[in-house]
Order: structure tokens, then C-alpha cells, then sequence
């Protein structure tokens, strides 16, 4: 089902005037994608889902899921990792705290990669660990810990890249079980992270459209991968600059793979191959 760009707007007001959600500046490619899905999932058509915002607060709630859901991986894109391993994270080794905020979070794997990497760094102690994220079911399985074994299996190979390995000296070897950190029962294709990373997290949803600082701190690194690929250039840069205010000074910055900087907002961050720090 194709929709015009007059009927999103008619779309976008609705959550407007019906819910404090405000997607204006998202993606046009993006949004308008997944409310052509949600037409076809629910057999709507334009008047009959802009009545369903208005009188269905159930449905408004999950449509808005349905919008923002995004998918993480464990160690997803290891060369990312590897610069957080050998590039980023040492920077803070001698600080007495370290704050990460994972903003976007999804279903949490990329959470509990970070700890697993800052436990194996021996840094995991001193991290203060907050993640948040529009979608409040997103967040009760990222609080779970617990995920798909068999669907998580090809992401077993991101772990020993990042975990066990070094690029940098192939001769180097950490023989680290993955059961060190998850408990594992094949036979019902389940895996859960152990208690104490569990237990590590502030999980709080968040708005980032809002740009509410929902933790209220500062951070010394915030990670926002694959996010804002889902918001407008101007969106996109009037949450960069959020992120910087909410930055210690020399404080680091990591986007996804394809996300980038562009326009004025650059000036205020140096760029460091895959990361940026706060000027």
C-alpha cells in the first residue's frame, strides 16, 4: 500500500495531538515504510488509523513501537569494537568512574557486550552502565538479559574476534568461554546473561526527540549506533549537539558505521576514524 506524502503528515499530527510523540523530524523514507506496514499488518487505510490513534490508546502505543523498533546484535561490527577496546576505552583506564550511556539501546546486546569487554579490560568496576530507549518492551528484554540461542549463534564469531583475539597481533590468544558470561540451554534455544551483568544497568525509556537527559549525569562515553539514520538532517544534528552537552570535556562519541556528521556540528567534535570526541 503507497501513501502520500500529505497522508504522513495527516499520520504525523495524529501522534502529535494524541500523544506526547512527535515524529516531524524522523525519516521521511523511513517512517513512511513502516506506516505502509502497519496499514497492511492491522488492514487500515488513512482515516480509519488516525481514528484508531485517537480512540485506541493500546494500539497508539504499539503503532509507535511498530515505528521506532530498531535490531541490535551481540559485538556487531567488531572493527567498532576493536577501536573501543584498543583506542577508546583506555583513555578512561586511570579515571576513578567511567559513564556509558547506550542511547537507543534496543534489546540490550550491545550492553552487555560493552560490560563483557570492560570486565575482560578489567574495567567493568568502575563503569557506571546507563542505556534507554523509546520502547519500553525493548527495555524489559534488555533488563531480561535473556535471548534466542540459535538466533544469537552467527554473532558467536563477533565474540571471539573482539573477545579473543587480537588484530593487531594475531599471535595473541585469550581462550575466554562464552559461558563466562551466559548461561546457555540449547535444548529450549535459550541464553541469559549472568547475574552480576545483569544487575550492572540503568535501564530508563527516553525520548531522544525530547532530549531529556533522563539520567542526569554526564558521560564520559555515549554510544548511539544505527539511530539516527532514522532522523532528518536537522534531527540528526540537534541530537548530536545534545549529545555533546551532556559530554565531559574530551568526552567520546560512537555512531554506527554509516552514520556521519555534516554541516556545523562537526566543528565541535574531532574525529577519530570511527569515533569522535568532544572538543
Amino acid at each position: 500500500m503507497l501513501i502520500t506524502p500529505e497522508d504522513v503528515q495527516k499520520i504525523i499530527l495524529a501522534y502529535k495531538r494524541y500523544s506526547t510523540y512527535q515524529f516531524d523530524d524522523y525519516s521521511e523514507k523511513s517512517f513512511t515504510r513502516r506506516v505502509e506496514k502497519i496499514l497492511i499488518d492491522y488492514k487500515l487505510d488513512i482515516p480509519s488509523y488516525i481514528n484508531r490513534l485517537r480512540s485506541d490508546k493500546e494500539f497508539l502505543e504499539q503503532s509507535m513501537k511498530d515505528i521506532t523498533v530498531n535490531t541490535t546484535e551481540l559485538f556487531r561490527d567488531p572493527k567498532i569494537w576493536h577501536t573501543l577496546k584498543f583506542r577508546v576505552l583506555p583513555r578512561y583506564s586511570e579515571q576513578d568512574s567511567i559513564n556509558i550511556w547506550h542511547a537507543g539501546c534496543s534489546t540490550g546486546q550491545e550492553v552487555y557486550s560493552l560490560m563483557i569487554l570492560l570486565n575482560e579490560m578489567d574495567l567493568l568496576e568502575k563503569a557506571n552502565i546507563y542505556a534507554s530507549d523509546i520502547n519500553e518492551d525493548v527495555l524489559e528484554v534488555a533488563r531480561s538479559g535473556e535471548y534466542k540461542y540459535r538466533f544469537n549463534l552467527d554473532y558467536l564469531e563477533n565474540y571471539n574476534q573482539v573477545i579473543k583475539k587480537n588484530p593487531y597481533n594475531f599471535d595473541e590468544f585469550k581462550d575466554v568461554p562464552f559461558e563466562k558470561y551466559f548461561d546457555v540451554d540449547k535444548s529450549k534455544d535459550r541464553m541469559k546473561a549472568k547475574s552480576f551483568l545483569r544487575q550492572k544497568p540503568l535501564f530508563r525509556k527516553q525520548n531522544l526527540v525530547a532530549q531529556n537527559n533522563v539520567f542526569y549525569t554526564k558521560f564520559d562515553l555515549i554510544l548511539c549506533r544505527n539511530v539516527l539514520i532514522y532522523f532528518n538532517y536537522e534531527l540528526q544534528n540537534k541530537t548530536i549537539d545534545f549529545f555533546h552537552s551532556l559530554l565531559f570535556n574530551k568526552g567520546s562519541l560512537v555512531l554506527g558505521v554509516h552514520e556521519s556528521m555534516l554541516g556545523p556540528i562537526a566543528s565541535k567534535y574531532i574525529k577519530k576514524g570511527i569515533y569522535y570526541i568532544k572538543k
